[in-house]
């Protein structure tokens, strides 16, 4: 497996809440959910801390564990870094810091993966493209976006409306009919969406691609080209072009964001297998 990656925080932002990393034969995205101003997490630590100590931890339930399944070193590694807190948090407070997880595994014959929340992961396949994408936090986003606009009458104010959708999203994470994603909650893990891809015979994996949101923005906000083209510009380019590609969008077309945020941070892995 020939791997390559690009990492880069939003513009104007020092700190990067995105971390990619590879531990072996596996490689990984994790994208850390930015704390709006002025709400509380429970937490000292922020979502680049996070980010940092669960990719270390999912390495090391790897390395113990080979054999385990990806959603079971997932679970492990979450409850390490509850540990890593050390007592100094409420782990349970609504707006601990959380982070979306994708993961490849090269084992064999096969690569195992692991997706949860949006980080979507592109497998370019002799079979074609297939795209493992956990929508359930935009289907949640979308019932948010609904209920923040039915406010009072006579009431209009958007730091309103945002406030209220913040504090209602907290509520749908990690619960039935809400969405998934890493924070205290080990169980989280076994939410996951996760399969595996042969790399010999029909069907075999010629390359995968693993995304922050700030990245396959590309494709599903800005519509710069489909699944296929991010595939071809990522192996052409690099990680570095699409993002690349990705920051002249948000400067030239702001108004094709859906995120609150007007740029992310935005990170790129790309996974090739020559044949033998």
């Amino acid at each position: 497996m020939r791997v390559c990656s690009a990492s880069d925080p939003a513009p104007g932002r020092l700190e990067n809440e995105d971390v990619v990393f590879r531990f072996g034969p596996l490689v990984g995205v994790l994208d850390g959910a930015t704390v709006p101003e002025g709400f509380d997490t429970g937490c000292v630590h922020g979502p680049a801390w996070y980010v940092r100590h669960l990719a270390a931890r999912i390495g090391l339930a790897v390395a113990a564990r080979p054999a385990a399944t990806l959603m079971s070193s997932l679970a492990a590694a979450i409850l390490a870094v509850r540990a890593d807190h050390d007592g100094a948090c409420d782990l349970d407070h609504p707006g601990t810091p959380s982070s979306t997880v994708c993961l490849l595994r090269e084992g064999g014959d096969q690569v195992d993966y692991l997706v949860l929340c949006d980080s979507p992961l592109v497998l370019d396949t002799d079979g074609g493209i297939d795209v493992v994408d956990d929508d359930r936090l935009e289907t949640a986003l979308a019932d948010l976006r609904r209920l923040a606009a039915a406010l009072p009458d006579g009431e209009t104010d958007p730091v309103t409306r945002f406030r209220r959708a913040v504090t209602v999203q907290r509520t749908r994470m990690n619960r039935t009919h809400g969405y998934w994603a890493a924070a205290g909650d080990p169980d989280a893990a076994y939410h996951a969406l996760t399969g595996t891809v042969p790399l010999r015979g029909p069907g075999a994996l010629r390359r995968a691609v693993l995304l922050s949101d700030g990245a396959s923005c590309a494709v599903e906000q800005f519509g710069l080209f489909d699944w296929a083209g991010l595939v071809e510009v990522v192996t052409v380019e690099g990680p570095a072009g699409l993002i690349d590609r990705v920051r002249a969008a948000e400067r030239n077309h702001p108004d094709r964001l859906r995120r609150r945020k007007r740029t992310d941070d935005a990170s790129v892995v790309l996974c090739e297998f020559p044949r033998t």
